[in-house]
């Protein structure tokens, strides 16, 4: 698909001992195939710099595994909870930050899932169930009706979000099917996952208009990442293409301090200089 550089080279090579490599053929299609500085490339393929871990990166900088009341589930605040149901992803970004739980080969059982099922009933402060893993949607759309239907007959489960990047690197699987089922858990929510304009293409945008049409909100979650996005117009422009695709804009977050990922983060005066150069420019939908 590209051409490999020497640093993409040795990153391939030192990934089988650092964080799992894999995307879909067509996000692998959005990579420049000459400049190794696309943002595509950068956010799907390592560099051996993944091997440098600094004092302050943790393997859990959440804090999400003390955290763990049940299987599959995180409940760090006191009315929602984190339910992971799949521990695999169509892309792994190098950026992750649960970099620990995907990319594996133990995928929760079915037992695992009803445990977290069973917390979630008998808790009955939890109002917000947000859908998580890895993935929730590499799920065939039979399991995952299934477990928002299990979830729906919970009468203090108000609100369930799904987190998910599918509209970014595999939006064909956003597919009619899909949307219409979704549709049948109201009030249900997506957040999604663009990091760069590159990656908001005609079929990225149909992908995400297809939920909304289907009276979906979908949210965006942002990375501030070193070289790719970190710029104002970057970020203007990726800001500005998700309003026009009726994608709200919802978190710019600060890289977390994960195993591996400084070369990636963004530093903390410079994301702050990057806030007042969005600001006045950016309507409040942004």
């Amino acid at each position: 698909v590209i051409d490999l550089s020497p640093a993409e080279r040795a990153g391939l090579a030192a990934s089988q001992h650092l964080f799992r490599v894999g995307l879909t053929p067509y996000y692998a299609s959005l990579m420049d195939p000459a400049h190794e500085a696309c943002p595509v490339r950068m956010q799907a393929l390592p560099r051996a710099l993944e091997a440098d871990v600094r004092a302050e990166e943790l393997r859990d900088p959440l804090g999400e595994d003390t955290h763990n009341p049940a299987p599959s589930v995180i409940h760090k605040y006191p009315d929602r909870v984190l339910f992971l149901v799949v521990d695999r992803c169509a892309i792994y970004c190098r950026h992750c930050n649960r970099r620990r739980l995907v990319g594996g080969d133990a995928p929760p059982t079915s037992n695992e899932l009803e445990a977290g099922l069973d917390y979630i009933a008998r808790t009955p402060r939890i109002r917000d169930v947000l859908l998580s893993g890895g993935d929730p949607l590499l799920l065939a759309t039979r399991k995952l009706d299934y477990l928002l239907t299990r979830l729906r007959a919970i009468p203090h489960v108000e609100i369930i979000r799904i987190g998910t990047r599918m509209p970014v690197v595999c939006p064909m699987r956003i597919d009619a099917e899909l949307a219409a089922m979704l549709a049948t858990h109201h009030p249900l929510f997506v957040n999604t996952h663009f990091n760069h304009a590159k990656e908001l293409t005609a079929e990225a945008q149909a992908a995400c208009a297809r939920l909304v049409d289907h009276g979906i909100p979908v949210g965006n979650q942002t990375v501030l990442l070193r070289g790719i996005n970190s710029s104002v117009r970057s970020l203007r422009a990726l800001m500005r293409g998700l309003i026009r695709t009726r994608v709200r804009p919802y978190y710019l977050f600060q890289g977390d301090t994960v195993l591996g990922t400084d070369h990636l983060r963004t530093p903390i005066d410079e994301a702050i200089g990057l806030m007042d150069g969005l600001r006045g420019w950016m309507s409040g939908m942004a």
